[in-house]
């Protein structure tokens, strides 16, 4: 028996080859049990996701399985043998399982140690198991691999530090008030960068957060979204001057905040303090506005700095977790020979049994002559 991967992911195949070559969540059930009736597959697990979409198999045969596998995305996606070729990638044996490790723990991720894959692979393998389309052998190579990764992210910092730039802007508003559940927050644009900050922040128990946009209509689709409340650009003193926190990601060239402006709302806000992040590329908010007391101004130089620290840190932990795998494997491999040995334990357990029964039988004779 041999265990394989077929697949794309996002470091060898662009979007739009990823997005023909994925399978939604009410074809995965069809997808694996045509696998195995149709095209001879042992076991099978299908993750599919926006980053991948990726086959682990178990077949007789590595080469055959390998060219079925290929075969059925062919015949499932009904596209050019010649445009999917390119983007494929193929793995079989050691390779193959070490793969789905790094997988399962984040180190195959665009972002190194995200914990979503987790959930993913999770939830992928439950469903083959649930509708029979793995056995033994993926039973126990699945629950080995979700248990090793979790077991990564709680014992390594591979999944603590911060990496993405909406996120770590949240993070240093924790530092700096500690508790933000009760903090009001201020979110001026509602770009990407907008919304991602404010899945951050209702991630960290934030309720109280107000949209600010030059469109009104764009302001209030966000924040409908995400439950919160909605204003144009002409009042964004007025909102910041009960607000706790400002993150700030227009596309504006010009600056739209800066030490006058700021100053004008200082005794409204009766000494509390304003902590504004930057995040737009031209700036925001004037760097002088740092030299007023009780404000705190980050801008991206300040915020990468931590990225960059942060990723160093994944880095490191990746690589122990690398290390451990050798262990990982090793132990799945010597699981697997005990299968392939019992057979012939219990034969010759079976004939030993055998001969002692006959060994007895004549002794038995024997003595009753």
């Amino acid at each position: 028996m041999h265990i394989i991967k077929v697949g794309f992911n996002h470091q060898i195949a662009p979007l739009a080859i990823r997005e023909k070559l994925s399978f939604s969540e009410s074809e995965l059930e069809t997808a694996m049990r045509k696998l195995n009736d149709q095209y001879q597959m042992k076991e099978n697990v299908i993750i599919s996701t926006c980053n991948r979409t990726e086959l682990f198999a178990l077949v007789h045969n590595a080469q055959e399985g390998l060219a079925s596998i290929k075969q059925f995305l062919l015949d499932w996606f009904k596209e050019d043998k010649d445009e999917i070729a390119p983007y494929l990638q193929h793995l079989k044996g050691d390779e193959a399982i070490k793969h789905l490790y790094k997988l399962a723990v984040g180190l195959d991720s665009l972002v190194i140690g995200e914990t979503q894959i987790l959930g993913q692979v999770r939830d992928a393998f439950l469903t083959a198991q649930q509708i029979r389309a793995t056995g033994k052998i993926f039973n126990e190579l699945f629950k080995r691999v979700i248990t090793f990764a979790k077991r990564a992210h709680r014992e390594t910092k591979i999944s603590e530090q911060a990496v993405s730039i909406s996120y770590v802007a949240v993070e240093l508003a924790k530092k700096i008030f500690g508790d933000i559940t009760d903090k009001h927050v201020v979110i001026l644009g509602a770009g990407e960068m907008g919304e991602l900050a404010l899945k951050n922040l209702q991630g960290s128990g934030v309720t109280n957060i107000t949209v600010v946009n030059r469109t009104l209509e764009r302001a209030e689709k966000l924040a409908h979204t995400f439950h919160a409340k909605a204003v144009h650009m002409g009042q964004l003193l007025h909102v910041l001057t009960d607000a706790d926190m400002l993150i700030s990601s227009t596309s504006s060239t010009t600056s739209i905040l800066n030490k006058e402006s700021i100053q004008s709302i200082q005794k409204l806000r009766k000494g509390n303090p304003l902590f504004l992040i930057d995040i737009a590329v031209p700036r925001d908010i004037d760097s002088d506005v740092a030299k007023l007391d009780n404000v705190f101004l980050y801008d991206m130089d300040d915020l990468h700095g931590v990225v960059e620290q942060n990723l160093e840190t994944r880095k490191r932990a990746a690589t122990m977790i690398e290390a451990q795998l050798v262990d990982e494997l090793c132990a799945f491999k010597n699981w697997v020979a005990m299968l392939d040995a019992v057979p012939i334990m219990r034969a010759l357990r079976e004939k030993s049994i055998a001969i002692q029964e006959r060994t007895l039988e004549s002794v038995y004779r024997k003595m009753q002559i």
